[in-house]
């Protein structure tokens, strides 16, 4: 790899661990999209999930009983059957494909942060069920699938629910640590050695991404201590609006292909 390429990826999977910790908002939006400028979109994703699952287990512990589980089983049966979906879709893009639709969750995410607190305005807490959990579940396994970018559909979810930020945070973290294990299989194990309909027809996480995961998985925990310090002593906010900065920016690239080198010619 190339220093600029090594030093994106660095920077995202360190920014898993932060998020995984609770700091900085959608900063975990932020790693599959500086992953696929780093890496290419299918060999990000491969890479990105074990890293991911580390980051849940290190997660786990500081947040751990702090949720609201019940959340799971209105969930976790539509994120099965959208993980499923979107294996079966991702193999049908071409790069340039995946990375236009990375982009464009990208995009959709900044611009849903920035209009969440008007669009969950309304009075009342809102009683989770399986007629809306089940749809949401379906489009976090799909969005989780494709960029690891299901965080926007959980809000969605979580938020009206009025829950308190540690709780919240411990929810999320308990969701993603499910919704990240279920698609391990889907993503080690391809069609051709099971032969079964359910599965991709390539694998996503090979020999090869597992090693260069093995070599980037210091920085999770790394990431994971610096999150809970950056949590004890700075306020987000003008860290969460740099953060949407660069995620809208890496977003755009994805979907225009700009040609950055074009300057120094």
């Amino acid at each position: 790899m190339d220093w600029p390429s090594l030093l994106l990826a660095g920077f995202a999977v360190l920014f898993i661990g932060v998020a995984k910790a609770g700091f900085g908002g959608g900063l975990g939006m932020l790693v599959t999209p500086l992953c696929v400028l780093a890496f290419g979109p299918k060999t990000a994703i491969g890479i990105l999930l074990p890293l991911l699952c580390a980051g849940d287990a290190f997660s786990l512990y500081h947040y751990w009983n702090r949720w609201r589980a019940e959340n799971l089983k209105f969930l976790l049966p539509g994120v099965v059957l959208g993980v499923i979906i979107g294996v079966q879709l991702i193999g049908q893009f071409s790069p340039r494909q995946l990375n236009l639709a990375i982009g464009l969750i990208a995009v959709l995410f900044v611009v849903f942060q920035l209009s969440k607190q008007r669009l969950f305005r309304a009075q009342g807490a809102f009683e989770p069920s399986h007629r809306v959990g089940v749809p949401c579940g379906v489009a976090m396994g799909i969005t989780s699938t494709f960029a690891h970018g299901a965080g926007p559909v959980a809000a969605m979810f979580l938020m009206p629910q009025r829950l308190p930020k540690e709780m919240f945070v411990g929810t999320s973290v308990l969701l993603f640590s499910f919704v990240n294990w279920i698609k391990l299989p889907f993503f080690c194990v391809d069609r051709s050695l099971v032969d079964c309909p359910v599965f991709a027809t390539h694998a996503l996480i090979t020999p090869a991404t597992l090693g260069t995961s093995a070599k980037f998985f210091p920085l999770v925990p790394l990431g994971v201590w610096l999150g809970v310090w950056l949590n004890r002593r700075f306020s987000e906010t003008i860290f969460v609006r740099v953060i949407h900065a660069i995620l809208l920016l890496t977003g755009l690239q994805l979907i225009f292909n700009f040609d950055l080198a074009a300057p120094f010619r």
